[in-house]
């Protein structure tokens, strides 16, 4: 991947920000010319620095109502397994492998405290599954 000058740095963050920002704002904030802009946003992109444009919807919609991070400890001969387990489950966004006292944490959401706690429960009874500690999700700070 290539060096990104201060210049590039800032476009990202603002494209981050709001990637419908037209390239006339974008110009005109970072005192450059629109050609300018275009053609480094046609650099970033030639060089796999921005892979796409994407739409993010209010927390409402995209996040589920109940969310939360379960730390496992496995057994090491299982944890493919209870990896595998994990990724084939609708309600996990993610499964991270870890160091400490955990050997996962997984993400999941739901739309109620009854399928959260069945997905609980369904995970502890993993083969492989030594322990796990739950936490709830109050608030995030993207």
């Amino acid at each position: 991947m290539r060096t990104l000058d201060p210049k590039d740095r800032r476009l990202v963050s603002m494209l981050r920000a709001d990637a419908r920002t037209s390239v006339a704002d974008l110009a005109k904030q970072l005192g450059v010319s629109r050609a300018t802009v275009q053609n480094r946003m046609k650099r970033l992109e030639k060089d796999a620095v921005i892979l796409g444009y994407t739409l993010r919807l209010s927390d409402e919609l995209e996040r589920p109502p109940v969310r939360a991070l379960i730390s496992i400890r496995t057994e090491s001969a299982s944890e493919a397994r209870v990896i595998a387990n994990l990724r084939g489950n609708p309600h996990i966004s993610a499964v991270h492998h870890t160091t400490g006292r955990w050997d996962l944490i997984a993400e999941f959401g739901t739309d109620s405290l009854s399928s959260f706690n069945k997905i609980v429960g369904d995970i502890r009874l993993f083969e492989g599954v030594l322990g796990t500690e739950t936490n709830l999700l109050l608030d995030s700070y993207d």
